[in-house]
């Protein structure tokens, strides 16, 4: 397997899997798991094998409406595919020197404020009431990012979305990987939410060059903090591969269903527990419910990783389009961003991986 294979089937599997879990993101955050599989059930989308079926409800209009099967043309804008380009285009500005004030500068000059939610809104709010222009433009910084990060959804998902593509550009270098998703990660979150960052994009740099799933799973809790609730997490997918996602519900119980921890272990679960197909393991990523767009995004694009290959079923209802909500910047072309992220893992590619 090529890297530009493995990096486009990465981009399709993320794109496809961010896609699938869109139509029913709300529904599963306001209804929960039984209502999310009601309304699977009921539109006709189960066993979820394909893109949803569209059915009225006061949850799924919009955008969300457009990734309903036979209703897309285009990747829509979601956070999830956003932040991989903005990291994607800050890698290529910064390289691996870059730091959580390039972090914050290149929000407050590319990233619109309505693209934000939860801990990554309150932080934004934040860096512009304190910062002065000067920081915009490579300043010093007046205040401490304990300014910054200090926010009631500081322990949620957002960071755990923002940092794939580290792990993408650095095969077989996860402690770099897992670095620079803490230098991203801590611009808006604190402690598991920042040691789950650090563990995706670890494991993203392992898949490629470990001998399976479940070794590279094991091997990225090597760089995570051992007493962080993030290990537990990963653990806890690892312990009921295999069985029911009840399982991960009556662990976690009421946990917000954006908070990074339920969402870590829905990731490392059907990471492993569905190595046969693409469909089974990003339907049931989905159906697990919690944050769907986010956990099918960050799943798929380890199963893109992992196989090389995403079944076309998945790719050709978007075409190729890629649609950002990043300032100047608007739709992409999927060969566009896998030939810019193939020249940075080029580029990389002879850095030692930290000591």
């Amino acid at each position: 397997m090529t890297n530009e294979e493995r990096i486009r089937a990465a981009w399709q599997g993320r794109i496809s899997g961010c896609l699938l879990g869109k139509p029913v993101e709300m529904i599963s955050m306001r209804e929960g798991p039984q209502g999310l599989n009601t309304f699977l059930q009921d539109s006709g989308s189960l066993p979820l094998r394909n893109y949803v079926n569209y059915m009225e409800h006061e949850l799924l209009r919009g955008a969300n409406k457009r990734c309903c099967l036979g209703m897309m043309e285009r990747a829509e804008v979601d956070d999830d595919i956003t932040y991989l380009v903005l990291a994607l285009m800050m890698m290529e500005q910064y390289g691996l020197d870059l730091s959580t004030d390039d972090v914050a500068r290149s929000w407050i000059n590319l990233l619109p404020v309505g693209a934000t939610f939860t801990a990554e809104r309150d932080s934004y709010l934040k860096l512009i009431e304190k910062s002065n222009m000067a920081y915009q433009f490579g300043g010093p910084r007046s205040f401490d990012l304990e300014e910054i990060n200090d926010g009631e959804y500081n322990d949620w998902i957002g960071a755990q979305i923002r940092i794939d593509m580290y792990g993408w550009l650095l095969p077989g270098k996860p402690k770099l990987a897992a670095d620079l998703a803490r230098r991203d990660a801590m611009l808006s979150h604190r402690s598991c939410a920042v040691e789950a960052s650090a563990y995706i994009a670890a494991l993203c740099a392992l898949v490629p060059v470990s001998s399976s799933r479940e070794e590279a799973v094991k091997a990225a809790l090597d760089f995570i903090e051992k007493d962080s609730l993030a290990y537990e997490a990963v653990e806890v997918g690892i312990k009921y591969k295999n069985e029911p996602a009840s399982n991960l519900h009556q662990h976690y119980g009421d946990m917000s269903p954006v908070h990074s921890l339920n969402n870590l272990a829905v990731v490392v679960w059907a990471f492993l527990s569905f190595q046969d197909s693409f469909d089974e393991a990003i339907g049931e990523t989905i159906c697990c419910g919690w944050d769907t767009d986010c956990t099918g995004a960050t799943v798929g694009g380890l199963l893109g990783l992992d196989m090389g290959a995403i079944p076309e079923s998945w790719t050709s209802p978007w075409q190729g389009r890629v649609q950002t909500a990043i300032a100047g910047v608007g739709e992409l072309d999927l060969d566009s961003l896998v030939k810019r992220t193939c020249t940075l893992v080029d580029k990389f590619s002879s850095v030692a991986d930290l000591a």
